[in-house]
């Protein structure tokens, strides 16, 4: 399955760049675990945060940072079989499980709960 990991990016970090790191890099120490599952996962980050820099971004929050960042999770959903929530408050994350929801997607809480696949390589 490919799975889309959703948790907090700038919730909770006062927009800190020390804390963003932390969140990307707990999502990033998650996503290692789904992929050692068999499955494959992704974050919106990894697609969206280059796309940001490139249009020039200049600040968190900024027009082009709002106009990418959510956008590409919510797009990228529709290429996902299901979506992990993980950490603790995000909008964004809980709105990644809402439209996983929406659009009919396997939604898990729990690494326990997503299916190891057998046949894998790793």
């Amino acid at each position: 399955m490919l799975i889309l990991i959703a948790g907090p990016y700038r919730s909770g970090t006062n927009d800190r760049a020390d804390l963003i790191e932390k969140n990307v890099r707990f999502m990033n120490e998650v996503a290692l675990e789904v992929y050692n599952s068999g499955n494959l996962p992704v974050l919106g980050e990894w697609f969206a945060l280059p796309l940001i820099a490139t249009a020039g971004s200049k600040l968190l929050g900024d027009e082009v940072f709002n106009r990418i960042f959510h956008p590409v999770a919510i797009q990228l959903i529709d290429f996902c079989d299901a979506v992990l929530r993980v950490g603790g408050e995000s909008k964004g994350a809980d709105e990644m499980v809402q439209v996983g929801m929406k659009k009919g997607k396997a939604i898990f809480y729990n690494l326990r709960d997503i299916p190891k696949i057998k046949n894998s390589k790793i």
